[in-house]
């Protein structure tokens, strides 16, 4: 009989295996977190627990899966953010905190709008984390603020497999009210003939000189739709600012996340459109470039 396994030495040999691949160890921790359904905290208090074959042979399998480059997200079928758990798969790009500041961005730069928004479009939801993120604050922040006119949220995605995982999140969030809608860009609200009054999109903005620079369990795992946009990686930019004067309310509000080397670039792309528009260029928590904020006023 074999001698039995505590989660102290299962997850030290995971550690050491993911390391001699190049992968970060705390990958271990979120798979046994998976397999054994136990909090951060209980986990560590759990050290000298022996783990029972059944657990630690499907650990060590995804450990495997792990070291040969797939995405955690991909094994568990789940990344959180903004403190709710989403679905994800290689259909979708995988959640980012950097996207948490820029929906922090927006949802800050909604409360100063007079009027109040009425209307948030999602464009390239992918898995819909941005509009039931921002579909709930908004709710909540009219309830304390007393505001009880409509508000509605739209997403958008190019993929119908997207679209699918975005509503699968919306329900499991109690976010029904939003509406989804296929189709590249802006294009889906000119055709409904729909305006918005803010307009925020975390689209593909990696330029494809950057992909061999890029970790494989990235590239072979994502979708490279969601990733990539031309040789400079604004392509999607231009194609959604030229579009924006159909749909945008005035006021309005326009969000980009961006490359940290893009923020002067796609600035001036609005401005061209918009040359009344402030637009400023916000750093994220490492100090790159990563959020682009347009205010266009009253005409």
């Amino acid at each position: 009989m074999n001698r039995a396994v505590t989660v102290y030495e299962a997850l030290n040999r995971a550690s050491s295996s993911l390391q001699e691949h190049g992968w970060e160890e705390e990958i271990a921790r979120r798979l046994l977190q998976h397999h054994t359904g136990w909090s951060r905290t209980r986990l560590f208090a759990e050290m000298r627990t022996e783990l029972d074959d059944e657990q630690l042979l499907a650990f060590e399998a995804d450990v495997r899966r792990a070291c040969s480059g797939v995405p955690v997200q991909h094994i568990t079928g789940t990344e959180v953010f903004w403190d709710r758990d989403y679905a994800v798969s290689n259909e979708v790009l995988i959640p980012r905190q950097e996207t948490e500041e820029l929906v922090d961005a927006v949802f800050c730069a909604m409360k100063t709008m007079s009027p109040p928004p009425r209307h948030l479009v999602d464009i390239g939801t992918g898995s819909g984390i941005i509009a039931v993120t921002l579909y709930h604050l908004w709710h909540e922040y009219q309830l304390t603020s007393g505001d009880s006119r409509p508000f509605n949220v739209t997403a958008t995605d190019v993929s119908d497999k997207a679209l699918t995982k975005a509503e699968e999140n919306a329900s499991r969030h109690g976010a029904d009210g939003i509406t989804f809608l296929r189709g590249d860009a802006l294009q889906p609200l000119i055709e409904a003939e729909c305006a918005a009054d803010v307009i925020i999109s975390n689209p593909p903005y990696i330029p494809e000189t950057e992909r061999t620079a890029m970790k494989t369990n990235v590239t072979d795992h994502e979708p490279a739709g969601a990733l990539f946009a031309g040789a400079d990686g604004l392509s999607i930019y231009r194609r959604l600012i030229a579009q924006l004067p159909e749909v945008l309310s005035r006021p309005g509000l326009v969000a980009f996340e961006i490359g940290w080397n893009q923020g002067e670039r796609v600035r001036e792309l609005l401005l061209a459109e918009f040359p009344e528009a402030d637009v400023t260029v916000q750093l994220d928590m490492n100090g790159k470039e990563r959020i682009v904020l347009c205010r266009v006023p009253n005409t």
